[in-house]
């Protein structure tokens, strides 16, 4: 038996020998086939538009790139890449390594470029500013920050401007970008409608064309983050580095806007007894505190711009010891009184949160989002009822 098995695995081996060497790549049409896969293009892109505009909306300076990136099926036949673009007039290339060298250069002067840009900001500010005593601090920050400018440029190491000015020598000897680049950048005129093509070709000869329609929108200003003076009712917040926490908080009129139709309205100021060891804060050592009576409100006017979506955040925290409320509400600017606060026409949004199932103390947070409509600015009013409140930490946002 084992006899008869050796001779059959010989004559397998025989059987396949026989088959391979009817296969050679000298016979036509027997062997290798031509490939006849030809390109299939396809490209990414992402908007890099950048602007500047003045404190009054007008613009400075735009700069319409979009940075372009081909690709094909192909993974191993070698490539070509050419684009088009219509209408081409005006449109610039920009190598795509220059964004990248520039921001090394950036990175390597990290604390130099900060500084520059609170600077800058400061700045930009001062001309649209109406309030002398804002003016007067912002021109001493700007004056103190130049002087931190100065010592970080004189401070730098002998290694750092030898890697800034190796990254410049490498920016200088970029060669120019081509409509031939797998990955470039278009720097558009201006807005409006491009039909940006492609062409693949591999290294048989074979390409194909894909194209799309791209639709370069014109520049509009950043909407700028509203300012809440006092957020988190701490101690010498205000720009000027005064305050006791609770200016920023104080309505017009203590009668007009009294709950109980007199008396002070001023919130009063709770303190975090151990900040460090057993921080019970959501932000600083200082939170608004309102008493069981509900007598007391926290109100303050803030700048939005119209049409604006904004979200606002903040933290609650009650006492147990019975039932207990606190109302947020964004008023709009002609509320004048605390009757008028509790009109639906006045509210544009508002949230009350309760105490139930709350621990004593441990604060929560909660969001309100908000359409500024044709206001220009609202008015942040809070008020609790039932048992002794707290309020801290409040931040808004831009909703994008």
């Amino acid at each position: 038996m084992n006899t008869y098995l050796y001779k059959l695995k010989y004559i397998v081996l025989g059987m396949f020998v026989s088959l391979a060497s009817c296969v050679s790549d000298d016979l036509a049409d027997v062997g290798d086939l031509e490939d006849i896969t030809g390109p299939t293009p396809f490209y990414n892109y992402t908007e890099i538009t950048s602007s500047e505009f003045d404190c009054n909306d007008v613009e400075i300076w735009a700069k319409y790139e979009f940075n372009f990136e081909a690709g094909s099926n192909l993974a191993v036949n070698g490539t070509g890449y050419e684009w088009s673009v219509t209408p081409s007039e005006g449109v610039t290339l920009i190598n795509s390594e220059l964004p990248i060298l520039e921001q090394s250069i950036e990175a390597e002067l990290a604390t130099i470029v900060a500084l520059e840009e609170k600077i800058a900001d400061l700045e930009f500010k001062i001309p649209c500013e109406t309030d002398q005593d804002k003016i007067d601090v912002m021109e001493a920050e700007i004056a103190v920050l130049e002087v931190e400018l100065a010592a970080a440029e004189a401070a730098l190491s002998e290694e750092t401007l030898q890697n800034v000015a190796d990254l410049e020598s490498q920016i200088a000897a970029l060669a120019a970008a081509t409509l031939n680049d797998q990955e470039l950048i278009f720097s558009f005129p201006g807005p409006g409608e491009y039909t940006i093509g492609l062409t693949v070709t591999d290294n048989l000869g074979k390409s194909d064309y894909t194209e799309k329609l791209i639709t370069v929108n014109q520049a509009v200003p950043t909407i700028p983050v509203p300012e809440i003076s006092e957020p988190s009712f701490e101690d010498n917040s205000l720009f000027d580095g005064t305050g006791d926490g609770r200016d920023s908080w104080r309505a017009p009129s203590n009668d007009v806007w009294s709950p109980l139709g007199g008396g002070t309205t001023v919130i009063q100021i709770n303190t975090d007894s151990d900040p460090v060891n057993t921080p019970n804060l959501p932000d600083g050592v200082q939170a608004a505190k309102f008493p069981a009576g509900g007598d007391r409100v926290a109100y303050q006017e803030i700048e939005v711009t119209p049409g604006a979506t904004y979200v606002m955040t903040y933290f609650t925290a009650f006492e147990e010891d019975s039932y207990g409320e606190m109302k947020v509400s964004i008023l709009t600017p002609n509320t004048s009184s605390y009757a008028e606060a509790q009109l639906e026409a006045n509210i544009i949004a508002s949230r009350t949160d309760n105490n139930v199932g709350r621990v004593d103390n441990v604060f929560k947070k909660h969001a309100i989002t908000f359409e500024a409509g044709e206001n220009e600015t609202v008015i942040i009013f809070a008020t609790n009822s039932g048992v002794e409140s707290r309020l801290d930490a409040f931040e808004i946002s831009v909703k994008q």
